[in-house]
């Protein structure tokens, strides 16, 4: 497999369409995931299932397949009639594991098998763009049914955090601008952290990071922030797989600093990022973009990249002298959960006198064979199908 195409492997795109053979034609380039938006929903469950089936271009290697389905103000599927967070954030915890448990199992009875549809942002400002969707207004609350909406959805499909490190302290659309807060480390341990500490540790497969700059401590996005990204392995304990907010909105910020998109995936994955999310200016031509990442920063690096099919790696001959975290996933669930497997090969790369500490992400896909019933019960949920399988996470 050559540099670009292990590059496209990192990349989720999109292009607006409900016709299956124009996503198969798109995920023909060999991108790992696609998200779907709304242009991209058919009118019937059956149609979006088949149009979710023809997303695998090889079944050995099926894309990861992603929705923003938070329900309530951020719902792309129909049906979803379940309550959200501008409900939720005032009713007791339990109602929040039903109806994230509901909203999972109508996602991956779609054919999707990851949802970025929890905001473990947190405020109290009405003002903000984040307050609706949060599911609370205080660290506390916010924490617990951050937690809730985790350990419901898990068994169903790969859940989201978002968007790290926490948008509440950061006044401002990321849409349209980069927010940016002077609020210290040690303030945003004691808030803004909380939602996702408690996420992580009900065993979220992602963590989504927010366009977003806390400038006291990087005054760079913190997408685009090697520290950001060790505060969440190493202070949060985060294992799992990391992956941007759309990239298309760095280019929507205005910022000359970020506009060129290709400088702005190298950046992306330099600093950590499993996964780069393109949406908005993604079409089919754009599909072709990540190869580009290969060819203008670290050749060495991507020329050894690895790509993992199942447990074994199938890459370069210097592949065995790649460190390697945990290469294999024990999950203690059935052999019919979704499993998401992140082997990550951290290594020392440089291109002329640049060096680049470059972590490569190794990703195997398993659909799930079947689909628990959403009104189980929570340990039911949990023992029968869950897609907690990320580094080794039982």
């Amino acid at each position: 497999m050559s540099a670009a195409e292990r590059a496209s492997t990192i990349v989720m795109g999109h292009v607006a369409s409900t016709d299956p053979a124009v996503l198969r034609s798109y995920m023909q380039s060999g991108i790992g995931g696609f998200i779907l938006m709304g242009p991209n929903i058919p009118a019937t469950e059956p149609e979006l299932q088949a149009l979710t089936a023809a997303l695998t271009v090889d079944p050995a290697l099926p894309p990861l397949i992603a929705v923003d389905q938070e329900g309530g103000i951020v719902s792309r599927l129909a049906g979803d009639d379940y309550p959200a967070s501008t409900s939720l954030k005032e009713r007791p915890v339990a109602d929040t594991s039903a109806a994230f448990a509901a909203r999972g199992s109508l996602v991956a009875r779609a054919g999707i098998t990851v949802n970025f549809g929890t905001v473990a942002d947190v405020t109290d400002d009405p003002s903000s763009f984040i307050h609706g969707r949060a599911l609370g207004t205080d660290p506390a609350a916010a924490a617990e049914r951050v937690a809730a909406a985790t350990e419901a959805q898990e068994p169903f499909v790969a859940s989201t955090l978002k968007h790290f490190p926490g948008h509440g302290a950061a006044a401002g659309d990321s849409h349209h601008a980069i927010p940016s807060t002077p609020l210290a480390l040690d303030d945003w341990r004691r808030s803004d952290a909380v939602p996702f500490a408690a996420g992580i540790d009900a065993g979220a497969s992602l963590l989504m990071y927010g366009h977003l700059a806390y400038t006291a401590v990087d005054p760079l996005p913190a997408s685009l922030s090697p520290e950001w990204h060790r505060i969440a392995r190493e202070e949060l304990g985060f294992e799992g797989v990391a992956v941007t907010d759309d990239l298309g909105m760095l280019l929507s910020s205005g910022d000359p600093a970020y506009a060129d998109p290709v400088a702005n995936g190298i950046a992306a994955v330099a600093a950590g990022n499993d996964l780069v999310l393109m949406v908005a200016g993604s079409d089919a031509g754009t599909a072709s973009d990540p190869a580009t990442i290969s060819t203008r920063s670290f050749p060495a690096a991507t020329a050894a990249m690895p790509l993992a099919t199942g447990s074994a790696y199938a890459g370069s001959p210097d592949d065995s002298s790649i460190p390697r975290s945990s290469v294999t996933a024990t999950p203690s669930k059935p052999s019919s959960s979704l499993a998401i497997r992140c082997h990550s090969g951290d290594r020392e790369a440089g291109s002329g006198s640049t060096a680049v500490y470059a972590r490569w992400p190794y990703i195997s896909r398993e659909a799930p064979a079947s689909i628990p019933a959403a009104n189980g019960t929570a340990s039911e949920r949990r023992q029968s199908s869950s897609a907690r399988g990320v580094l080794g996470i039982a």
